[in-house]
């Protein structure tokens, strides 16, 4: 499960520095790793990188769908206005709610939070959680099993 954390880490560093570009766009993928060195790529397992792109994939692939979903359960917060990696902890999470069922969605969560608690601000777990715990709560026919 380390190869999976860290393709974690890789998927939001990677999400993050797009973002933070403003090269985040629905369908529009990197080419590689931004924000990470050709040394520091060589270091890292082949299933880590494997589980990064698989995550930054979808998530690009599915962008508007998960951003509405963020939007919907950030009741008083819109997207703009969470901090960049937060909101890519969320995009990655929701992601994998979504469209990866053998995740349980617990470890999802718990995933997201340990995210948060590494890159974020201290506090900013327990928002991350709740927007989490809501959807995983809430499922129906617009959010699917």
């Amino acid at each position: 499960m380390k190869e999976r954390h860290l393709g974690r880490e890789l998927a939001l560093t990677t999400l993050y520095a797009l973002d933070f570009n403003e090269q985040l766009i629905e369908g529009e993928f990197p080419k590689d790793f931004p924000g990470i060195s050709e040394e520091e790529l060589q270091e890292i397992n082949e299933e880590a990188l494997t589980f990064a792109r698989y995550l930054i994939q979808g998530t690009i692939e599915n962008l508007n769908e998960i951003n509405g979903l963020i939007e919907q359960f950030s009741i008083n917060r819109p997207l703009d206005k969470i901090d960049l990696i937060d909101r890519n902890i969320l995009r990655i999470s929701v992601y994998s709610l979504l469209y990866i069922p053998e995740i349980h969605p617990h470890i999802v969560i718990t995933e997201a939070v340990q995210l948060s608690q590494e890159y974020s601000r201290e506090v900013n777990y327990k928002f991350i959680n709740g927007i989490l715990d809501s959807m995983v709560k809430e499922r129906d026919g617009n959010f699917k099993k």
